[in-house]
């Protein structure tokens, strides 16, 4: 009797269909992860909820009452916005800051793209942008009180430079013709560097290749200025200009320690006059309605301005 010797079955291979790889296990995140992020986050929130959150609510809610520390607050509804709306000291606060709005943008604006050029085409040294930049880190204070030294009528060294030329001594901060542009120069002499070297920034993101190609077909630098550099700055310069009407609106510092908001009311900006009614006369809830107003219109210019600029968009014209 044969018997038959039994071998184990050949394997055949797989194919690609047929073949299944083997799987593999995602490696579960940690759990000290999430954790970790929160302990980084919360200082951040805490801070945004206890100094920005907490106190913008708490405005809302005053500006529809009457409050003056000493009592409870009072509900009274819409009075404290129709008493704005009859305030004439309200409105002339609020020319009074659209003047000095203006002509901070104005001249800071061009001034900032003036310097960005100049380092950029001159030069690419950083000590000179790190002067450019000194005046910056001077606080609003200090810049205030130096420059009112500065140009006092008397002993300051701006009038006997004038005097020493012939001219009469001129009152920059005592005139009312002169105090405003005098207070939006001094906050631009402040601010145009760090302007400058935010819009130096966006110039050099602009690729050299267009440039070379310009010139190649014949372009003035001019024409190169108009067609290249400013259609490609647009979305640095947008956010420029905004951050800049925002700043101005809430100039405060500087009139202050210059001007106290005189003479004649003529240095009256808008935070001033806001100030002025909550800790000079204590009406905390007229002071925060016109906070609220505020924060409306800077609100309606932020969202007009990045509209017409079309922020965040560049293109060749």
């Amino acid at each position: 009797m044969t018997v038959a010797s039994s071998s184990p079955p050949s394997r055949v291979p797989l194919s690609g269909a047929e073949a299944v790889a083997p799987v593999k296990k995602a490696k579960a995140r940690p759990r000290g992860d999430g954790a970790l992020a929160a302990v980084f986050i919360a200082p951040a929130m805490l801070g945004f909820l206890v100094f920005l959150l907490w106190p913008t609510l708490r405005g809302i809610w005053l500006s529809f009452t009457r409050y003056n520390l000493l009592t409870p607050a009072e509900w009274v509804g819409l009075d404290n916005y129709v008493r704005m709306v009859n305030d004439p000291i309200f409105w002339d606060s609020l020319w009074v800051t659209v003047e000095y709005v203006v002509i901070n943008i104005g001249v800071q604006t061009v001034a900032a793209l003036a310097i960005a050029v100049l380092l950029q085409r001159l030069t690419q040294s950083a000590v000179l942008r790190g002067i450019v930049l000194t005046p910056y880190l001077m606080s609003n204070v200090v810049a205030g009180l130096v420059w009112l030294w500065m140009l006092d009528t008397q002993l300051g060294i701006g009038n006997e430079i004038i005097s020493g030329l012939g001219f009469d001594r001129i009152p920059f901060l005592a005139d009312e013709t002169w105090a405003i542009p005098t207070i939006a120069l001094i906050n631009v002499w402040r601010h145009v560097g760090y302007t400058a070297l935010l819009l130096f920034a966006g110039l050099q993101a602009i690729p050299n290749t267009m440039y070379e190609a310009a010139r190649v077909d014949g372009a003035s630098e001019w024409r190169m200025f108009w067609r290249i550099t400013m259609p490609l700055l647009r979305p640095v310069l947008a956010v420029v200009l905004i951050m800049t009407v925002i700043g101005s609106f809430q100039v405060f510092d500087t009139v202050a320690v210059t001007t106290a908001g005189g003479p004649a009311n003529a240095t009256n900006v808008l935070q001033f006059y806001i100030y002025g009614s909550a800790f000079g006369r204590f009406q905390f809830g007229y002071a925060s309605a016109m906070s609220v107003a505020l924060l409306i219109v800077l609100s309606a210019i932020t969202v007009l301005q990045y509209r017409l600029t079309r922020a965040g968009q560049s293109d060749l014209a």
